[in-house]
């Protein structure tokens, strides 16, 4: 199961590191996603849910 929030879709993001020169290395941002026991579809389960959804109240952690 991928690091993904199943509320937002939030996901490690990739991009360039950049040098005061400019030069460019490959760099990852990983999202902020905790696992966390919610109520989904009656039943608790055990999902990946981002920071900022849980924050919001988003979701209803069981």
């Amino acid at each position: 199961m991928a690091r993904k929030c199943v509320v937002t879709g939030r996901k490690t993001s990739s991009g360039n590191h950049r040098s005061h020169a400019m030069n460019a290395n490959k760099r990852k941002w990983k999202a902020n996603v905790q696992k966390v026991r919610v109520i989904i579809d009656g039943k608790p389960q055990r999902v990946y849910v981002s920071a900022r959804a849980l924050k919001s109240g988003k979701i209803k952690r069981a």
